[in-house]
């Protein structure tokens, strides 16, 4: 029975040892303990309070990361459209260049050829003339091999000047 019913003299040291350790404890058992607790808190606290300004300063960065791209996107095509605007104007200059040459070389050479043409027709002519003077030869050679083919030849030449001065007159 004295399980469920303890004897008075064991309530009042029990009682007693109770009031103790309570006394022990709320001198300083529970300052450490409340002090711990706080400073968990305001641990938390200010870890909280860091996150929430890395979170604030991640996204500033961010959206100036964002902001700089943006802006050597627009460097990038400025900088393509200017290359673009150069290359352009490189290429124009060349085909004009092109051009210029071409129609300078075509004229070069049409003047080449109208001297290489004119030397040509001065060393036809000459042939020409040279032949004549061959063919010439050999046919008065051949129709003036006798006397009488002579004086016929002589006679004939007298009548044709004679025709032409009468003519001329």
């Amino acid at each position: 029975m004295d399980l469920l019913m303890p004897s008075t003299g064991l309530l009042f040291w029990l009682t007693i040892v109770f009031l103790i350790v309570l006394a022990i404890l709320w001198k300083w058992g529970f300052p450490v303990i409340t002090k711990m607790v706080k400073e968990r808190k305001n641990y938390i606290d200010d870890s909280l309070r860091k996150a929430h300004e890395a979170n604030e300063k991640l996204a500033n960065i961010q959206k100036e990361g964002e902001s700089i791209l943006q802006e050597a996107r627009e460097k990038e095509a400025a900088v393509l459209k200017e290359a673009s605007a150069t290359r352009d104007a490189i290429v124009a200059k060349a085909e004009d260049q092109a051009k210029s040459r071409g129609a300078q070389l075509i004229n070069d050479a049409k003047v080449e050829i109208e001297q290489e043409k004119q030397q040509a027709i001065r060393e036809i002519r000459a042939q020409v003339a040279e032949l004549s003077v061959k063919i010439a030869e050999r046919i008065v050679k051949q129709q003036l091999s006798t006397d009488d083919k002579q004086m016929e030849l002589i006679n004939k030449m007298l009548d044709d000047v004679v025709v032409s001065e009468k003519t001329a007159k």
